[in-house]
């Protein structure tokens, strides 16, 4: 019996980073329920407080999720809201593995707001280690 997972990511910002990372990935921010957040609100099962609006449509302050939609197996990733920056390298990170010019993928990943830390290589194999807009590091591969 295997389990289900989704990989879950600290944010200041999670809405911006779902977006980020989809636009990265192709994937899609998953879309929120307006009608389902006012009604948990109306009826006093969440407030007006747990909720923003992020580019013109309510959203659960809280997080945001993105996923592959044409791969429904793969996991998603959540962006959790969190109070404290991000301090310490990570321990786990995305590779982000590209069929084309890894440079090319970098410079315009650069343009939408990562950095680039390093380049490594092993053997034939080379990446680029970056970071997201908020500090993560992942590679391009």
């Amino acid at each position: 019996m295997g389990y289900e997972f989704q990989v879950t990511v600290d944010a200041a910002d999670p809405h911006t980073q779902a977006k980020w990372w989809a636009q990265t990935l192709e994937w899609r921010v998953e879309p929120s329920d307006e009608d389902f957040i006012r009604g948990l609100v109306a009826a006093g099962h969440a407030a007006e407080e747990d909720t923003q609006v992020f580019e013109g449509t309510l959203v659960w302050k809280a997080g945001a999720a993105i996923s592959d939609p044409e791969h429904q197996d793969r996991p998603r990733v959540l962006f959790q809201l969190v109070p404290e920056s991000k301090s310490v390298k990570n321990r786990l990170h995305f590779d982000v593995r590209v069929g084309e010019d890894k440079q090319a993928v970098a410079d315009a990943l650069v343009a939408r707001g990562a950095t680039i830390l390093h380049r490594g290589q092993v053997g034939p194999n080379w990446w680029i280690t970056m970071t997201d807009p908020e500090g993560n590091e992942f590679c391009v591969s």
